[in-house]
Order: C-alpha cells, then structure tokens, then sequence
C-alpha cells in the first residue's frame, strides 16, 4: 500500500489539466486527433466536476461528475453522473479509489443529488463503492431484411423531415417517453439538451431527424422521431447509426422504421442506440415483425445518496401504505438507517424511525435498494441475492411501489 500522507483528493485546478488528460488517455486510449486546448475562461464545462487524487502534486487518479437529473418514478431527480473514472497504472490496487469517489459523492449529496449513476468499466469495482446494475445502454444492429416487412401504418401517420421548428414538439415527445421510464435523463441540462443547432440545418450533427406525424396544419401531431446519421459508402457493408427512435404510437415506430428502411439498396443494416434487452425491450421494437437482432450492452449502474430525498420525489400507485424498512450495507454507512414509508394518494413520505431494532423490519443492501428503487428486480429475486433480509410481510406491497416501470437508458457519457 502506498503511504497516504502525501495524497489530497480535491477538486481540479486548470494546472492540472495536462496532466489529467494524459491519464485519461492512458485509460481509455489514446484520440485519433489531438485535442483542443482548453480556454481557461470556459473551463470546466457546465454541469462537470472535475475531481483528482495527488502525490506531492502529481496527479495520480482523476474522474468527473457531470450534474444532470434522470427520470425515476414520474419525477426528474438530481443525478451525479461519474465518468472518466482512472488511476496511474502502478497506483492501481493502492487504495485511492474509495476516497476519491467518497469525496465526490459527499459534494453531490451536498449539492442536492439524491442517486448516482455510472457506465462501469467492471462492475466489480464500484459494487464495493454500493452501485449496483440496473439497466444497459445498447447499440443495436437490425438487419434491413428485418425491416423489409414493417408494415404500413394504417391511421394516417406519415413521415417527413424535421426543421428548426419542430425541435420543441421533439423535445415533448422524448419527455413523453422518458418520464414512464426509470432511467433516462430528462435532457434539460447541458450537454444533453437537444437544441435546434445539434439537431437541424448544415451544421447539425445528424443527417436528419425525421418525423411521424398525423394531420395537417395547425392540427399537424408529432407523434415520433429518429434522429439519423447516413455514414460513408453505398454498399451493404454499411450502417445506418440511429441516436434516437422514439414513438409514441405503433404506427408512428412504423413509419420511422420504414423511413430506415428505405437505404435498404446502400446499406446493410441500421445500428440504433437503445436500451433493454430482450426482456425488457424497447417499445418501438415491438412493432418489428422478427427479433434479428444483434447487440453490445453496456452496464448502467446506480447507488442512491438520500433515502428519503430519492424515494420521497417518487410519483407511484395511488395506494395507502405504511412499510418499515433499513438499509444496512458496510460498504455505504453514508445510507445506513431505519425508515417508514408513507405512501398516500401517489405520493410518498419517507421518515426516520428511531426506535427501530434489528431485523424487525426488511433491510436492503445499498445494492438491493437500487435495484427496487429502479424497478429491476423483486424483492423475491433480492431475497435470493442476499440483498434483502428481514421479515417479508411488506415485499408485495414494496414490489407494488417500487415495480411497473422499465429501466431505459438513451445517452451515454
């Protein structure tokens, strides 16, 4: 182990920039084209943290956490989302990674973030830190023999190309979508917004963003969109990369569908970013005919940082309910405590329960919490895991709460 006294983990200053980026690149390879050097004026980017650990000012471990809010259970919750988490290759296994991530976690709790979520590259490590998997984000490659067959819509949904008018009525349809889920970020914050500029015109950073709408006019509906980029070539070795296909309606996928379908003659397939697996699949791929399908999931993991702030935004059933739980977890003390849940009328109210004992009431590891608080797993199936114990006369009215929304992911960072 490497002696401590010399370490400080603290916020990134602009001198240690250079440095941080060559770390970076040590981690996650090296960018085909140099990067820009930073303007000190505009340094961090909005809604990024930057953190690192250093040795006698060297810098020996760094990571980011971009400020955003999610969608969970019908609310958008402050979210801290790490990213560019890296440690020197022979300070590796010396023990800088916890107090790095409790640092930065303790400043999000303070600044108001109630979970925080990450794209690991091993699970494993941030297990130990209380993150658990919940979801994936996938890129999916369909065949265009798949979407040979979608058959036409049949209640007047048509496409068209989207301009810089269409963008907030764009904007309504991916909230729409994104607030029946669990997950997904709710795109109000940089760098995730979507904004004319990025979405539309000569220099947008799709090809087009095509629309399904029903109507005309002023009674003109956008019911969905798929937001596209053509790529190189015209053979069918190549792919059409889709960032967004949201529907609001079976017709609506469709036609969107249909509208990528249409390259069938210079490309081989279309690669759309979603989310789910098969078993919990993305709605818009219900409409397809035939599963064809080939995919490469990345892991989404979440770890909450306030109980009560967390599941007291929750909009669930309107039930009346009162269920006494814990959270025991020596890998998370900041989460240990004993509650009572209130839930009335589709709201819930989370509250402390100083007379609470041990095992008199269900007791969630940091892990188990976030996975029924994401709606990933039972509480059966955490029994089984070992992520829940305790009496199990409120599992069903838990699962009631917590259950009915899929986990889906859209952007990756």
């Amino acid at each position: 182990m490497t002696p401590q006294s010399s370490i400080e983990f603290r916020r990134t200053a602009f001198a240690d920039v250079p440095a941080s980026r060559r770390l970076g690149a040590e981690a996650f390879g090296v960018s085909p084209q140099p990067l820009p050097d930073p303007d000190p004026d505009a340094w961090p980017l909005p809604n990024i943290r930057p953190w690192v650990a250093t040795d006698d000012g060297e810098v020996v471990a760094g990571l980011g956490v971009r400020s955003f809010t999610s969608w969970f259970h019908g609310a958008r919750v402050p979210t801290a989302g790490f990213a560019g988490v890296t440690v020197a290759a022979e300070r590796r296994g010396s023990g800088l990674l916890r107090p790095l991530m409790e640092a930065a976690l303790a400043e999000a709790r303070a600044l108001g973030d109630v979970v925080s979520t990450l794209y690991p590259s091993s699970a494993g490590i941030y297990r130990g830190l209380g993150y658990e998997v919940v979801g994936a984000f996938e890129d999916v490659r369909i065949p265009m023999s798949a979407l040979a067959a979608v058959r036409p819509p049949v209640d007047g949904v048509r496409a068209r190309r989207a301009t810089a008018t269409d963008v907030p009525a764009v904007r309504r349809v991916y909230e729409a979508w994104a607030s029946a889920q669990n997950g997904p970020l709710s795109r109000a914050e940089a760098p995730f917004t979507m904004d004319a500029d990025g979405m539309v015109g000569d220099d947008a950073d799709y090809t087009g963003v095509s629309l399904a709408v029903r109507g005309s006019g002023a009674d003109e509906e956008v019911l969905g969109f798929a937001s596209w980029s053509r790529g190189p070539g015209y053979d069918r070795t190549n792919t059409i990369e889709v960032d967004d296909l949201v529907a609001l309606t079976p017709d609506a996928a469709r036609v969107l569908w249909r509208v990528l379908g249409s390259f069938a003659s210079v490309a081989g397939g279309v690669q759309v970013c979603s989310s789910g697996g098969w078993s919990g699949l993305d709605v818009s791929r219900l409409v397809l005919p035939d599963h064809a399908a080939t995919s490469a999931p990345r892991p989404y993991m979440l770890r909450l940082l306030d109980v009560p702030g967390a599941l007291g935004a929750a909009r669930v059933a309107p039930v009346s309910a009162r269920v006494p739980f814990a959270v025991v977890d020596p890998r998370t003390p900041d989460l240990e405590g004993a509650w009572t849940l209130e839930a009335d009328g589709g709201t819930v109210h989370v509250v402390p329960d100083p007379g609470a004992t041990a095992g008199d009431r269900a007791t969630f590891t940091s892990a188990g919490l976030a996975q029924s608080y994401a709606g990933a797993q039972s509480a059966a199936n955490l029994r089984l895991a070992g992520d829940l114990t305790g009496p199990p006369a409120h599992d069903a009215v838990w699962d009631a709460l917590w259950g009915g929304r899929q986990v889906h992911v859209r952007d990756y960072f």
